[in-house]
């Protein structure tokens, strides 16, 4: 008997294009079942022409100079189509509006397939989104009136400059497409962002705590701590003086300490979930009371650093540690039911995958992680700076906030492979006692302090809904507070800035969608409603927030290692 038939199978395996997302097992799943019934993907085709028969009609209309209302029109927030002749020009607006009926009737399509598995009808309609974006008629130059516009002008110019910012991409990230989104020259960490003064005044080999220069006479008695994310770094809470909520935080007359966690190696793979808590945040609480000799810590935890917290609190309650006295919550997932567009990265076969890569070098690349963030966005953080870069020939202004997203950082293995099963996938953290952390068995439950949680409308990270379950699980008294925006934008709102709103609703519900109905909605930043929050759940003193004279970092009995930022933070992935 020949061996053929399996040598051909193993070459094929060699030949064909790795699918470490699924993408292409989920789209041939959806398209088998979509052409299973003819009769269903015939009526689809006949909508879409009909669509089209309507846009004929108008833009027919239109050329005869007769006023037609469009067929179809971006979607609000859809700043693609914003250049003038995408609506002026009859030819653009046809391309336009023939995109988007397409897009759509492809979406829709896709998402009305029956018999597909939950993750595989995510992943489906996920990467029809991402194809349907990526052929968008902004992202060519023929189809792009800006880009023509520009190239007639520069007599193509500016395709030979999108050229070599290509290639400068190329060449910085080793032969992987690492996309400028600013200038990379405009910010230094300790220069002209991270600049509000202080002092590393603690550091193992997980993170430095950085306490802050008072900036009143007297301060708050209880110190503030900030778990920091170490998906990213520490500073996107520090950025310029204009919009640091570190700063802002000190001006109002808090003590402030901040987590800077370290940018693991290989010799720091074995640290786990548990090393985190253990050698992180408890030894950051720890490290807090003995540098102001307070006895209890408001302690603030954001995204993955909020999960950190919320796991530290029941690990404290199980060992009756009573330190913290109020906890905060920025964009934090306890409860990892849904996850949004997130659970398209995250099954067990991609896990598997993701494990086989952090056992051979010890650590998740941050540039991995960087880049599944990014594709959640896409539009925003992918094809605009196609456009401007490669196609328009611009070079990227300078951006604070999107130099920090470009900062990547590593994740230790097993840290990161305990997150991903043990929560994401299993969702173990929302049931008493199936996750042990350091030997001792977690219960959220058990969480009995004030808790302030806040959410943004528009999260791609942490959706809110899923967020607000946690108002269900702790047992103390617990404000939900929703900002608007994203993940990032909705936290980061300086109220000098006045931009982003958000809503309280201080009734009890079980149902985010029954609070958001009967909440209030606030102009400006919530900033202003959690400090008056914190001074509410204060120690008193004649009637009012307990203050002390204002703490110099390095003056009780933890010493100044270094100025801030630190060391830390300026590793680089």
């Amino acid at each position: 008997m020949s061996n053929q038939p399996d040598s051909d199978n193993i070459n094929a395996k060699k030949i064909l294009p790795a699918d470490p997302m699924g993408m292409g097992r989920a789209v041939f799943s959806a398209t088998t079942k979509l052409m299973s019934n003819p009769a269903k993907l015939m009526q689809a085709q006949l909508a879409l022409w009909q669509d089209y028969q309507d846009l004929l009609r108008s833009t027919a209309q239109r050329l005869r100079g007769e006023d037609a209302s469009p067929v179809i029109e971006p979607e609000k927030g859809d700043r693609r189509f914003k250049h003038e002749d995408w609506d002026e020009s009859e030819a653009f607006n046809f391309i336009k509006q023939s995109y988007l009926l397409t897009s759509r009737w492809l979406q829709n399509t896709v998402k009305d397939i029956d018999g597909l598995d939950e993750q595989t009808a995510k992943k489906a309609d996920f990467f029809t989104r991402q194809f349907v974006n990526a052929i968008s008629p902004t992202n060519f130059v023929l189809t792009n009136p800006e880009v023509l516009r520009k190239t007639f002008e520069t007599k193509g110019e500016n395709l030979m400059s999108g050229l070599q910012n290509l290639l400068s991409d190329f060449e910085n990230g080793d032969g992987r497409l690492n996309i400028k989104m600013t200038d990379p020259d405009a910010f230094e960490i300790g220069r002209n962002i991270a600049t509000t003064p202080g002092k590393v005044v603690y550091r193992n080999d997980l993170f430095e705590l950085l306490q802050y220069e008072p900036a009143t006479d007297k301060v708050s008695a209880t110190p503030l701590l900030l778990i920091t994310p170490w998906i990213n770094k520490y500073y996107v809470l520090d950025m310029q003086p204009k919009n640091s909520l570190i700063k802002w935080l000190v001006d109002q007359g808090h003590t402030v300490f901040v987590t800077s966690w370290i940018n693991p190696d290989e010799e720091l793979a074995h640290k786990s979930f548990s090393h985190y808590m253990t050698e992180g945040a408890l030894e950051a609480i720890d490290a807090v009371i003995a540098a102001t000799g307070e006895k209890k810590v408001n302690v603030t935890g954001y995204c993955i650093g909020g999960t950190l917290l919320a796991s530290t609190l029941a690990y404290m309650a199980a060992k009756k540690i009573n330190t913290v006295r109020s906890a905060t919550f920025l964009t934090t997932l306890v409860d990892f039911t849904d996850v949004g567009d997130m659970r398209v990265f995250i099954d067990e076969k991609q896990v598997e995958q993701l494990e086989e890569k952090m056992n051979e070098r010890g650590y998740l690349e941050g540039h991995e992680m960087a880049g599944t963030f990014n594709m959640l966005r896409e539009n925003d953080l992918i094809w605009s700076f196609v456009i401007n870069n490669y196609l328009l020939g611009n070079e990227p202004l300078p951006f604070d906030l999107l130099y920090w997203n470009s900062d990547s950082t590593r994740l230790p293995a097993a840290m990161h492979s305990f997150y991903l099963r043990e929560m994401y996938i299993a969702n173990k953290l929302i049931e008493p006692g199936a996750i042990e952390l350091a030997g001792v068995p977690i219960d959220l439950t058990k969480i009995n302090v004030p808790t302030y949680i806040l959410s943004t409308l528009e999260d791609h990270i942490a959706p809110w809904k899923s967020t607000f379950a946690a108002t269900q699980i702790y047992q103390g008294p617990v404000k939900f507070v929703l900002a608007a925006s994203g993940h990032i934008a909705g936290v980061v709102n300086p109220p000098a800035s006045q931009k982003y709103s958000h809503w309280t609703n201080n009734k009890k519900v079980a149902d985010p969608e029954t609070w958001f109905e009967g909440a209030k909605e606030h102009a400006g930043s919530w900033w202003t409603d959690w400090d008056k929050w914190l001074k509410q759940k204060a120690p008193k003193q004649n009637g009012k927030p307990k203050q002390v004279k204002a703490r110099v970092p390095g003056s009780g009995k933890l010493k100044a290692l270094e100025d801030a930022p630190g060391t830390y933070v300026k590793m680089k992935a």
